[in-house]
């Protein structure tokens, strides 16, 4: 029997897998699969409805029907109607995986906040995201629980919405097993993307936050070219490849060829390129945010945030240590330390305490 029952939001399943969207089906493939819990995946969504039959994880039900999205979050960042109870099942707990916890009657609600990068530059959401302040602060509200992929981030939802701490349940985010044995591309990969012999690779959708630009601007002739891997702009550029988006298999193989792993953002919520870097061996290059530094653990080469010369020396000191097999083993054992089920576990807590 069932522990309990939970309505999790599952519209960013649909699409292209982005990271919440990976999270998302992640943790819930780990819930259904490992702990009794009866997950139910609801669809906050008109066009994409159809499609959430097909993308819900295995030993998951679809609840819910086709509602249009902009409109549910206009009435949501007004006010608490419709709640949940109309547009899904009946559960024990309704979970928001993606910033916004459904407002309810009487059904308690975990909402988790992936980061808080829109509350410093809002002028950077896209018009349809525009309310997300104001959605996200009345969710952290609202939810009995707030789960964040790391403390850092649960530190600042404290701090900036006047959470109680005792709401906070940090649930960091997992591996897939086949970073672990990812292996670099064969000639044919490397065909297929136009890679060259030696690259650094960035990972990730090409966005203010993720500084790509910086990145870009601090690329030295000494250093060897850089692979975007990800969706975003695809004007041409000397010594820059862009992959596009890339299938799963695909994208293991190109990180662990590279050099290394540049993340140069700004701001992290959590950092999972970095972490599955550090799973296939890949040395990691990233800014030095809190985030970063609690995910990483002290195997990534750090430099300040925005410092473009920092960022040259720092990628120069990777590239001319010669490698470690203690370094490539030690990057491994730490990121094997992060699991899906490890973040199915915390979660399925933070349901306990919310009900």
């Amino acid at each position: 029997m069932a522990e309990c029952r939970a309505v999790v939001d599952g519209t960013p399943l649909l699409g292209r897998r982005t990271g919440i969207g990976r999270y998302t089906d992640s943790l819930v493939r780990a819930l259904a699969a490992t702990f009794p819990v009866d997950v139910s995946v609801l669809g906050l969504t008109l066009r994409g409805w159809p499609r959430l039959r097909a993308d819900a994880p295995p030993g998951t039900r679809v609840t819910g029907f086709p509602v249009p999205a902009r409109a549910l979050r206009r009435c949501w960042a007004r006010g608490a109607f419709p709640p949940v109870e109309m547009l899904a099942r009946p559960a024990d707990v309704v979970h928001g995986t993606n910033f916004v916890l459904p407002p309810a009657v009487r059904t308690p609600g975990v909402v988790t906040v992936h980061d808080l990068a829109f509350l410093d530059a809002p002028e950077e959401l896209p018009p349809a995201e525009r309310e997300l302040p104001e959605l996200v602060r009345r969710s952290a509200h609202r939810a009995a629980v707030v789960c964040t992929p790391t403390a850092a981030v649960g530190a600042e939802v404290c701090e900036r919405f006047r959470v109680p701490r005792s709401k906070i349940a940090v649930t960091p985010l997992g591996v897939d097993p086949e970073w672990f044995d990812a292996v670099p591309p064969d000639e044919r990969l490397r065909s297929r993307h136009g890679l060259p012999e030696e690259y650094l690779v960035f990972v990730g959708a090409d966005g203010p936050r993720k500084n790509l630009t910086g990145l870009l601007r601090a690329l030295d002739p000494r250093l060897p070219p850089l692979v975007v891997a990800g969706p975003g702009a695809s004007s041409p550029r000397e010594r820059v490849v862009r992959t596009g988006y890339l299938p799963d298999e695909e994208l293991r193989r190109i990180v662990a060829g590279a050099r290394a792993l540049v993340l140069p953002s700004r701001e992290e919520g959590f950092g999972l390129p970095a972490l599955e870097a550090l799973a296939c061996g890949t040395p990691v290059v990233c800014s030095d945010v809190a985030a970063l530094r609690e995910v990483t653990g002290g195997h990534a080469t750090l430099f300040p945030s925005g410092d473009g010369a920092a960022l040259r020396d720092a990628l120069g000191e990777v590239l001319t240590r010669s490698a470690d097999p203690g370094s490539v083993a030690a990057r491994r054992e730490h990121a094997a330390g992060f699991s899906w089920k490890a973040c199915a576990e915390a979660t399925l807590d933070a349901y306990r305490r919310a009900l």
